[in-house]
């Protein structure tokens, strides 16, 4: 065995790497950027080598610099994670010259399988089902328009050495794609050192499923069933689930049998991941081959009990598959939320800045499922820490959330609880949205496709209006810790004489436009909250400052994130943001009479909607716009943001140039 590895990568995967090299008994090296000084792979490894400036470009992805750090480090094996190098054969080729170990696929499979358009020739050549396309080089933006007739709009355009929806842009007509196709190559070029692009046609009803393959270099090979990968943004998977709610075992077990020959066709050995497009009536296309671990491995690993890290790193040592496909048993469901530093409110758009509070749920001391009386696994993969920075340089994923259960059900069920329970303050994230795709009807019913997000949240997401029942439920929960304020504040020393302060029963609740007149009956072991003659029982652990309030509501748990707003409290839970606030009677009756605070009217103004870079600006001052015309492009986290306008209007100032950073809520222009 090995007797150190290096890992070329970052944040959550390599802690991830990590963590099984401990419990294999193998050291560590950690590389690191300027941005990654006190990153968190950094604390974990054993031995950690700086290797230049935060872009990517400038560090992470160069490979001499890799290959220096290897040398000063004596590592015999390199895992290089996702991204990156992971499926760079020239970095492959590097280490193979260097005696090294590559904890992954041989070059020839990379070379094969990591480039979209080879895969493409190669897999239609096999006669395995491709989705319609042009696989060859594409030179300017009128070829592409030419292709993208030819094979009938919709279009994806996708770069080449692409992953993770960077260089990805999906076209309807011949602007989009003359428009997407200058800003794939740039992606692409910024992303991977690579601006090739090509053309498919784009299923417009498609389901995304891939099968986790594991081979070794001595012929074996095995399938370790699927994942569901559909609810996507922007083509980046958001929520992954293993099994699929969607195949049968039939289904399961030709993709199954099919991933592996053509995994085999290329030689390949280590873990890998081939994707398929699935209709609504079962059949699949191979879409393309990832040749190294997914992000979303977890949820593989947890319903077949096989750490894919591990068996990647035995059989880059040149061992033998210890399992065959008859041990490959597929138990419960696991359900993957990638937690992101992206703001939902403001159209998902990178946030960056420091985590002031970082508080996961607590996660089951081991992986393997089954293990607690409750039957629920709660994992949670990260990079970060509390009093840690999410930085522009690279992707904004800050965890990997993953829940298990005997059952779908279950699953989602601890998963919803979760998400209640995790606190991350400081930066936007897409907690909130998760919490509401947990808890929509289509996703509930596991019939969804790629298109679930555009189709359901087609004017963005806003927040989460709780049903009638639910919001009882956070009121009675609201009044009870009101009350448990109200009697800390009562006992506060240094009151006048013959002046005590009594707390009484009969308060107003108001949330999300709703007022409800409560009654509560407190004892030692919760209260009772009396709506009108309905009463509901509130117990829970929660004391007034305390951010996390773990409720029972009638039995049934409640999670509240709890802040402090005047008079009440900010309550967050289950995708919604809600101003609770608690009053008596008097004070219910003089705040109806308040008059509303309306919000700055900005409504003739661009917003920098995110922190970023200009990178153009499309129009000048005088210049009357037209609704959906580009405005400018701001870069953020290796992506281009195209802003539009909203309306038709005239352009008056110009406050931003090519070149400026950007803070949030900057005026980049204004209209007449």
């Amino acid at each position: 065995m090995f007797n150190k590895i290096l890992i070329a990568n970052r944040g959550e995967i390599a802690c991830r790497v990590i963590k099984t090299a401990r419990k294999m008994g193998i050291p560590t090296v950690a590389i690191y950027s300027d941005a990654d000084a006190k990153a968190l792979h950094v604390q974990m490894a054993d031995e950690a080598i700086h290797i230049g400036p935060p872009p990517a470009n400038q560090s992470y992805i160069v490979i001499d610099k890799v290959m220096d750090a290897i040398k000063q480090s004596g590592a015999q094996a390199v895992h290089p994670g996702y991204g990156f190098l992971s499926e760079n054969a020239k970095f492959a080729e590097a280490l193979e010259a260097a005696g090294v170990a590559f904890v992954g696929p041989p070059k020839g499979a990379i070379e094969s399988m990591g480039d979209k358009i080879t895969s493409k020739k190669i897999a239609q050549d096999a006669g395995v089902s491709t989705v319609p396309g042009y696989m060859g080089l594409i030179e300017d933006a009128d070829e592409a328009v030419k292709i993208s007739t030819e094979i009938g709009y919709p279009v994806m355009l996708k770069a080449s050495a692409g992953g993770g929806g960077k260089g990805m842009r999906i076209a309807w007509n011949d602007e989009e794609a003359r428009e997407g196709f200058q800003s794939s190559k740039n992606e692409a070029a910024n992303s991977f050192g690579d601006d090739r692009i090509f053309i498919e046609k784009f299923v417009t009803q498609p389901r995304h499923i891939e099968i986790q393959v594991l081979c070794d270099s001595h012929g074996n090979g095995i399938y370790l069933g699927e994942r569901e990968c559909s609810i996507q943004r922007r083509n980046q998977k958001v929520v992954e689930e293993a099994p699929s709610p969607f195949l049968d075992e039939a289904t399961r077990k030709a993709m199954g049998e099919q991933a592996v020959a053509l995994a085999k066709a290329v030689g390949y050995a280590s873990a890998g991941t081939v994707e398929f497009i699935v209709d609504g009536d079962k059949n699949f296309y191979f879409l393309e081959m990832n040749t190294r671990l997914q992000v979303e491995h977890p949820v593989t690993e947890l319903i077949t009990g096989v750490d894919l890290v591990e068996q990647m790193i035995l059989v880059a040592a040149g061992e033998k598959l210890s399992i065959t496909q008859d041990d490959v048993k597929l138990n419960g469901w696991a359900i993957e939320n990638r937690l992101y530093a992206e703001d939902p409110y403001r159209g998902f758009l990178p946030s960056i800045g420091r985590l002031t509070r970082y508080r996961p749920p607590a996660e089951t001391e081991s992986y393997s499922p089954g293990v607690t009386p409750e039957s629920i696994v709660i994992r949670n993969d990260t990079g970060v820490y509390e009093g840690g920075e999410i930085s522009m340089y690279y992707d904004p994923m800050i965890a990997k959330l993953c829940t298990w259960g005997p059952d779908r059900a279950a699953a989602i069920e601890a998963m919803r609880v979760a998400l209640d329970s995790f606190e991350v303050e400081g930066i936007g994230h897409n907690l909130p949205f998760l919490s509401a795709v947990m808890d929509h009807p289509k996703f509930i019913s596991g019939d969804m496709t790629t298109a679930f997000i555009a189709e359901e949240y087609p004017e963005g997401f806003e927040g989460v209006d709780l049903a009638e029942d639910d919001l009882r439920r956070v009121a009675a929960a609201c009044a009870a810790m009101h009350r448990v304020a109200e009697i800390r504040r009562a006992r506060v020393s240094g009151r006048m004489d013959n002046h005590e302060r009594k707390v009484g029963k009969d308060w107003n609740v108001t949330l999300q436009a709703q007022s409800y007149d409560v009654v509560v009956n407190a004892d030692q072991d919760g209260a009772t909250v009396s709506f009108n003659g309905t009463a509901m029982r509130v117990a829970g652990d929660w004391t007034p400052g305390d951010q996390l309030a773990e409720m029972t509501v009638d039995g049934a748990p409640l999670v509240l994130k709890v802040g402090k707003v005047s008079g009440g409290f900010r309550i967050r839970t289950r995708g919604a943001d809600l101003k609770v606030h608690v009053r008596s009677p008097r004070q219910a009756e003089l705040a109806r009479l308040m008059p509303e605070k309306l919000p700055p009217d900005t409504s003739k103004m661009l917003l920098c909607p995110m922190p970023g870079l200009v990178v153009k600006i499309d129009v000048a001052e005088g210049d009357e716009v037209q609704e959906g015309q580009a405005l400018c492009t701001i870069e953020a986290m290796k992506m281009e943001n195209i802003l539009r306008a909203e309306k038709k209007g005239i352009v008056s100032k110009i406050n931003a140039g090519a070149g400026d950073s950007l803070a949030v809520d900057d005026v980049i222009m204004e209209f007449e």
